[in-house]
């Protein structure tokens, strides 16, 4: 099938469909609390859980090379409907912790063929331009994971339910269209035998290595970010009593705030070197989680806010460039198992980062607990600048 204009459009939408199941359980954070008598740190266990369940998902889909020997597309399809499956087990009566666990883990296990796997699908149609087509993909994802928060404001007068019969009807719908209208890409080169040592091979080119570890740094800020803004809004809101603010949706629109940003990164990758313009955002970033702690004192919501909605944006403008720059130096056979591999060991560091973030937050009410995330990209802009030229 010759490369078309509708393609990465569609393999958009169904990744922004499938991946509102990510944070799903987040979007009815305090409805889940109060319906099934969870304690507070149910938060961290239950976001951690679904991040665990995506890293042993990917670490399977690794190292049974399945995205580079069996069809994306079907892959894709089969793991939107089994993810939007266990996101609809959360509807059901008489939940403990622990079963609330095991169905955000397996809706984390198979979002591992989902995210992954339309990047991979975008890399058997994109060489050229690949940056800019990452940088729609990214920006899908980060559409879908906002979308629960702004379902929680619109459904307010629906049941806290509806939130996730959306977006497991969403799920089944993204990946029914990725099966229906994305077929194999010109550029896919199959992998014939399975092959586990691919894992570990692909480490040896430097060049990978140090996309892969500002890729790291990176995933140690985005997810506890994400997972903590209203949190992040609620502390700010209790700071300043006379202050109203609406949670779900300013939790939206910070998150979504960074599709743009993916989307702007891809282009101006174009004009500028991919590497020095996914260390400028890591920076710019990184700058954000060390202003944090003075951020709080400011009375003036709208310059918080504001504050909010630029670390949105350029939490996750390099993560597309990252991608982008780990699938460049994998060998085309070996594309879809990189990125998956890489996918794997940065959400482990995500599960430490949201873990201590969590902790601390139990532990003390400073203001100095999110300048935590800043070791992440420090990490990584010190392995980019090693390797820039």
């Amino acid at each position: 099938m010759s490369k078309s204009k509708t393609i990465l459009p569609i393999i958009v939408i169904s990744q922004f469909c499938c991946t509102s199941l990510w944070f799903a359980g987040n979007g009815v954070m305090s409805n889940l609390l109060e319906t099934f008598n969870l304690k507070q740190n149910a938060l961290g266990y239950l976001t951690s859980s679904v991040q665990f369940g995506f890293i042993i998902g990917t670490l399977v889909f690794a190292l049974f090379t399945i995205a580079d020997r069996f069809s994306p597309s079907k892959v894709f399809f089969f793991s939107a409907i089994l993810g939007a499956f266990f996101n609809l087990g959360f509807i059901f009566e008489n939940q403990s912790l622990v079963s609330l666990i095991s169905l955000r883990f397996f809706t984390g296990f198979f979002l591992a063929g989902i995210y992954p796997i339309g990047m991979k699908i975008a890399t058997d149609y994109y060489q050229k331009g690949l940056g800019k087509s990452l940088g729609y993909i990214v920006a899908a994802l980060v559409l879908g994971t906002a979308l629960p928060h702004l379902l929680k404001d619109v459904l307010n007068n629906f049941s806290w339910k509806s939130v996730l019969i959306t977006t497991s009807s969403l799920a089944f719908f993204g990946g029914l269209l990725m099966v229906l209208f994305v077929k194999n890409g010109p550029y896919r080169k199959a992998s014939k035998t399975l092959d586990i040592s691919i894992c570990f091979k692909v480490f040896k080119n430097i060049k990978f290595r140090k996309a892969a570890f500002g890729y790291f740094g990176h995933m140690w800020e985005l997810y506890a970010f994400w997972a903590f803004i209203p949190v992040l809004l609620i502390k700010y809101q209790k700071l300043h009593s006379e202050i109203i603010l609406n949670i779900p949706v300013l939790s939206f629109l910070i998150i979504a705030a960074g599709s743009v940003s993916c989307v702007l990164g891809g282009y101006i990758s174009q004009k500028f070197d991919i590497k020095k313009t996914a260390l400028g955002f890591l920076l710019f970033s990184c700058l954000c989680c060390l202003a944090s702690p003075f951020m709080f004192q400011l009375s003036n919501k709208n310059i918080f806010i504001t504050f909010l909605l630029f670390w949105g944006m350029v939490v996750i403008a390099d993560s597309p460039l990252f991608s982008t720059l780990v699938a460049q130096n994998a060998p085309s056979k070996d594309k879809g198992t990189a990125l998956t591999i890489v996918n794997c060991i940065g959400f482990t560091i995500t599960i430490i980062s949201i873990q201590i973030i969590s902790s601390v937050l139990n532990a003390t009410n400073s203001n100095l607990i999110f300048s935590i995330l800043a070791i992440g990209p420090i990490f990584g802009l010190i392995n980019l600048r090693k390797n820039l030229n």
